[in-house]
């Protein structure tokens, strides 16, 4: 599985590039899953709900199931917070795994910078950023920027550097 991270701040643009990119590689004929990291506590259930009060009684692992998804939640307890790559071991496979945050992880990401927001280009301190992708032009870096508004522009490099094919060209290409 490729893996590659979108980092910024907040307020950034992170989510809403990464939204829009999905449905742009998808289209393309990739698999595509996606990690988000928090520095906030977090929890998808609700007081009351039976799944709530299985972790409250102590369950490590809670797993709730439809006929439409199903989610496995862990809770950490005195346990250290899991690696990326631990976590990522966890995932189905597929072709792509888009990773939003996870900053100091040493995977290629691209930063989403807006000038705007007044926080410090991540991109200047961190080599593992491959790209910038931001709404105004900027001059001085040593790595390719993006204009964060052309998503196919952005789904490209994305591909290109991950070594990723569109597979959507192979099938179009077939049918004919």
């Amino acid at each position: 599985m490729k893996v590659f991270g979108l980092v910024g701040w907040s307020g950034s643009g992170k989510t809403t590039l990464l939204v829009n990119l999905i449905p742009e590689l998808t289209a393309r004929g990739l698999s595509v899953s996606t990690m988000k990291h928090t520095h906030h506590n977090f929890d998808i259930d609700r007081k009351g709900k039976d799944s709530y009060e299985h972790r409250a009684a102590g369950a490590r692992e809670v797993m709730l199931t439809s006929g439409k998804r199903w989610v496995l939640q862990r809770e950490l307890r005195d346990e250290g917070e899991p690696d990326m790559d631990e976590l990522i071991a966890r995932m189905a496979p597929v072709d792509l795994i888009l990773i939003e945050g996870f900053k100091s992880h040493r995977h290629a990401k691209m930063e989403v910078f807006r000038p705007s927001v007044g926080k410090p280009m991540i991109a200047a301190e961190d080599d593992t950023v491959v790209a910038v992708a931001s709404d105004e032009v900027l001059q001085g870096l040593n790595c390719p920027v993006l204009d964060m508004n052309d998503v196919a522009a952005v789904a490209d490099f994305i591909m290109a550097h991950c070594g990723l094919a569109d597979a959507s060209a192979k099938v179009s290409h077939g049918a004919a």
